[in-house]
């Protein structure tokens, strides 16, 4: 398993990440609802519940799971340990959480889905997050979505503030921060095929039909979705399935044969050859910290912002044809 000493999150973050992070952070109203966030709704009711309701992961509570983490911190050389979780719920899910106690919670759905390699490959990119130090933006982002679908009882005055451009600027920075965490899951594993087929099996996998599914045909099913694009039209539903504004409904993560493209454009990059090389950005064993990045070129930052206008002018022309 290889490791990589001292290696920054910089050295894999995707540019789409940075960039969108950077244009979130310019929409008017991002630093009055960031400061009331941390004031209001900090990490530590949700480390909380999870102490209280799952099982903490160790040396004698789900050992192999455990020694699974321990190499996966290692290899992304993580050197404060965050707390890992196993949760009873049978949705295909792990997400990493915290910035203070950072954890990462595996679903019980997951685990008795997933192959060793693949749950290796999904440990590896929720490390991933914390190593980019993504977390206390998805927490924010998922406050967000709470409060504008109405199941908040308080909202500390902030509802106000949440503009429709705030909230596509959160999700579309969360579904490019899944970009950097899968080039994570790729760096430890060290090879392509396990971390496409744990996303496979998160898309429509099946314990008892899983001789039936082919990698690739998945791939090619990737490619198939990439040439709809040659319609403007359905550039248009595919950010309207990703950004339902009038029932509140964002999705967090990209279409999941849109993250086999990317995973597999990295994998064949120089970028990629580089560090598997050892030649990468070092920053010392920061963990899971915000680790400062490049700024992103004003003009891409630009065109992410006027991408998100132009598509948010869409769905007002939308809305008064209604």
């Amino acid at each position: 398993m290889p490791t990589y000493p001292g290696i920054s999150s910089e050295a894999f973050r995707h540019p789409l990440d940075r960039q969108a992070e950077q244009a979130l952070r310019s929409i008017p109203g991002f630093d009055v609802v960031a400061r009331k966030f941390v004031e209001f709704i900090y990490e530590r009711p949700r480390f909380v519940y999870l102490m209280g309701n799952s099982i903490q992961v160790g040396p004698r509570q789900y050992a192999s799971v455990y020694q699974i983490f321990r190499e996966c911190l290692r290899s992304l050389d993580i050197q404060s340990e965050p707390t890992m979780f196993v949760s009873q719920a049978p949705l295909v899910n792990a997400y990493a959480l915290g910035q203070e106690r950072p954890c990462v919670v595996l679903n019980t759905g997951l685990l008795d889905l997933l192959s060793e390699e693949e749950l290796r490959s999904v440990i590896a990119h929720e490390l991933g997050h914390l190593k980019c130090g993504h977390t206390t933006l998805t927490q924010m982002a998922m406050w967000v979505s709470t409060v504008i679908s109405g199941l908040a009882d308080m909202t500390f005055g902030l509802s106000s503030l949440i503009s429709t451009g705030l909230l596509l600027g959160f999700y579309e920075w969360a579904r490019k921060a899944e970009l950097s965490a899968d080039r994570a899951a790729l760096l430890v594993m060290d090879d392509l095929n396990p971390v496409l087929h744990s996303m496979m099996r998160l898309a429509g996998g099946s314990s008892k039909y899983a001789h039936e599914v082919s990698l690739e045909e998945f791939a090619r099913q990737s490619d198939r979705y990439q040439e709809l694009d040659q319609d403007g039209l359905n550039q248009v539903y595919k950010f309207l399935l990703y950004n339902n504004v009038s029932e509140g409904v964002f999705l967090t993560h990209p279409f999941t044969v849109e993250r086999v493209r990317y995973l597999q454009e990295w994998s064949n990059s120089q970028e990629y050859r580089q560090i598997r090389q050892g030649n990468y950005p070092r920053s010392g064993a920061e963990g899971a910290v915000n680790v400062p990045g490049e700024t992103a070129r004003a003009t891409d930052v630009d065109e992410l912002r006027r991408q998100i206008e132009d598509l948010q002018q869409e769905i007002d022309r939308i809305k008064r044809s209604e």
